[in-house]
């Protein structure tokens, strides 16, 4: 499975900005796909994740209410929605796919990973 993320850049804090994760390969072993995110000088975070069949989902509370998760399986491709975005949500942010059935918080379970895309907000 390879993933390409794509869609960052740089945003005034207020603003928004989509992610999109487009997966090739063997995607029928993909069950749960996940966005993470690294800020300088911080170790890797879960964001949010969804079940590439289904409609289960799981975000952080850091994002909650201001992120949506989504999947076009159609297109194989995943997307974040972030609006209201702050200074403290500038990082690199990593698209992940899983095979295991449980929408996961942890990297160490997500099997693939995209290149990251970098976001930055200003204040």
């Amino acid at each position: 499975v390879q993933l390409q993320a794509s869609g960052g850049g740089l945003v005034q804090a207020g603003g928004c900005l989509r992610l999109s994760c487009a997966a090739s390969g063997r995607t029928f072993s993909i069950d749960v796909l996940g966005w993470f995110r690294q800020a300088p000088g911080k170790e890797r975070e879960f964001v949010a994740a969804i079940k590439w069949l289904g409609r289960n989902t799981d975000y952080a509370g850091s994002i909650q209410g201001r992120f949506t998760i989504s999947r076009d399986n159609a297109k194989n491709t995943m997307y974040l929605q972030m609006n209201s975005l702050k200074p403290e949500d500038t990082a690199v942010y990593y698209c992940a796919a899983a095979p295991s059935s449980v929408v996961s918080r942890l990297a160490s379970n997500y099997n693939y990973w995209g290149q990251g895309t970098q976001v930055t907000v200003s204040s």
